[in-house]
């Protein structure tokens, strides 16, 4: 289950995952009003006829198996000096899919996001708003994230698409490695990759480069980029594969070179950005 934490009024309430609907803990939401016995706040939310009357009509609409002759039940006892109903045995009698109940230190009882806000208006009114401002929050945060991670798998997944289906046509870019270079022992992976994409070491990059900070990479154009995380997940494949350095670099340079025509040759990140 995905968890993620929002803070409300100085309280940490958690928010938990389950089959892409959020679940509050309701546990949290208690402890504002009483940080001693919140279990003792959710007990006595649940003893209200009005509280079983609404957790009853959101399994009807939600729940297809939702165990109706046990909930006539409760409704009849509810409100009753004598009426007790806890959240584990609400979900074991009625097979509930409105509350979750975990048991131990990090446990509690999680509801659904429509019956935690019901839950934080009978706690407090204030503290319900501040909640339902905290948890649009989250969700507008998770949304712009989700949307920006969705547009970087479709620009590479374009970017991928051209590369694997273009010909050939422009000069090379970057230029064909000499026997010299292929022969040298690269100190790390990095400077392999650096070489077969940029022609020369982090090294060789900062010694003609002395006016500049960062390194090789900071000044890499973005299809450099693109092509470069390509490299390594092949130059991961060729170790595995078990050739050398030398053996490596010429293949990385090869394909370094044919990527990079095809995306100068259609321009096509430049289109994307």
């Amino acid at each position: 289950m995905k968890k993620q934490i929002i803070s409300v009024k100085g309280s940490e309430i958690v928010v938990i995952s389950r089959h892409d609907e959020e679940y509050i803990s309701i546990t949290d939401i208690a402890r504002h009003k009483n940080p001693d016995e919140p279990k003792d706040i959710v007990k006595n939310w649940m003893r209200s006829k009005t509280t079983i009357e609404f957790l009853g009509l959101w399994e009807k609409i939600h729940n297809p198996d939702f165990k109706g002759v046990e909930f006539d039940s409760f409704m009849y006892q509810a409100g009753t000096n004598a009426f007790v109903l806890s959240p584990s045995k609400w979900i074991e009698s009625t097979n509930a899919i409105g509350l979750i109940s975990k048991p131990g230190n990090n446990g509690g009882t999680f509801a659904h996001r429509d019956i935690a806000f019901e839950f934080a208006t009978w706690v407090s009114a204030e503290f319900k708003l501040y909640l339902l401002l905290e948890f649009q929050r989250m969700k507008k945060e998770e949304n712009q994230s989700q949307k920006l991670e969705w547009n970087l798998q479709r620009t590479l997944a374009k970017v991928n698409y051209r590369i694997h289906t273009d010909a050939i046509k422009e000069k090379i870019i970057p230029q064909k490695i000499t026997k010299t270079q292929a022969n040298v022992i690269y100190a790390n992976e990095a400077d392999l990759l650096n070489v077969a994409l940029f022609g020369l070491t982090a090294k060789e990059w900062r010694d003609s480069h002395s006016d500049k900070d960062g390194n090789i990479r900071d000044y890499a154009t973005i299809e450099q980029l693109v092509v470069l995380s390509n490299l390594e997940s092949i130059n991961a494949l060729l170790i595995h594969q078990g050739l050398n350095q030398a053996e490596r670099l010429i293949q990385l340079n090869d394909t370094a070179i044919k990527q990079m025509k095809s995306l100068i040759v259609h321009n096509q990140v430049k289109q994307l950005k």
